[in-house]
């Protein structure tokens, strides 16, 4: 059984949707869990009181992972509440959706800002912290997007491909102080996110998966609890797709 008793998390953007799950996921797994958010400070709370009601340890602490000031309050929060940080899942991200001609130059700044920058700034962070204590797991949420393309999400797709390219190299650098990174893509699962696309658009997703159905933000958390635990130290740089077999 996957155990993360002692572990700290930070869990970025978990205050809904998939980072929700994985936080209270791994809490389940015994991790002491701090939840990011950047607006949603109400959601983020209850996500913390969830947590703690099954008698887990969790904090909420509010950082826009774009901006380096936040990101180092972050990490010197989540080390003096919990003493040290073990796991980092960056999971934080938004859209701004929009065909390349008509798309706005802020719109672009803004999902690479969030969705690459932020990844590497919590990164960076997290491998300082781990490189001493030589282990850690930094876990990145990218998407089938990143991979596949997707017409209308060029700064989406844009930002989730770097996210595996960053991956892939911090993974050479960090394998020989024993980090393993990781990726999880997932496809179409229900999220506020994804509750907002056209009808026509979830049936077109929808006619494009094997399995026939969407994916829930769950079934994206026991994967990241997988990639969190002891039982995965010989896997790194790798992608792992969660999504009914749209990519293969």
């Amino acid at each position: 059984m996957m155990d993360l008793k002692g572990m700290t998390a930070l869990i970025t953007g978990a205050s809904r949707g998939i980072g929700r799950a994985i936080a209270i996921y791994l809490a389940e797994l015994g991790a002491q869990v701090a939840v990011n958010y950047a607006s949603s400070e109400e959601q983020a709370r209850e996500v913390v009181e969830q947590i703690k009601n099954r008698g887990g340890r969790a904090m909420a602490i509010k950082a826009d992972v774009a901006n380096v000031r936040d990101v180092d309050s972050m990490f010197e929060q989540v080390l003096a509440e919990f003493g040290d940080l073990h796991i980092l899942v960056n999971n934080a991200g938004i859209n701004r959706d929009g065909l390349l001609i008509r798309m706005k130059q802020e719109d672009w700044d803004a999902v690479l800002e969030t969705n690459l920058k932020g990844v590497y700034n919590c990164s960076k962070e997290a491998a300082r912290i781990m490189i001493k204590k030589r282990r850690g797991k930094i876990i990145n949420i990218s998407s089938v997007v990143g991979v596949a393309g997707n017409a209308g999400q060029s700064n989406y797709a844009a930002a989730k491909a770097g996210i595996i390219g960053f991956s892939k190299a911090i993974a050479r650098e960090l394998a020989p102080r024993n980090i393993q990174v990781n990726v999880v893509a997932p496809g179409f699962i229900t999220t506020d996110m994804t509750d907002k696309l056209p009808e026509a658009v979830k049936q077109d997703m929808l006619n494009r998966i094997p399995l026939g159905r969407y994916g829930k933000p769950q079934e994206v958390a026991y994967v990241v609890g997988f990639l969190a635990s002891d039982k995965s130290q010989y896997i790194t740089g790798q992608v792992i797709h969660v999504d009914g077999g749209m990519i293969m």
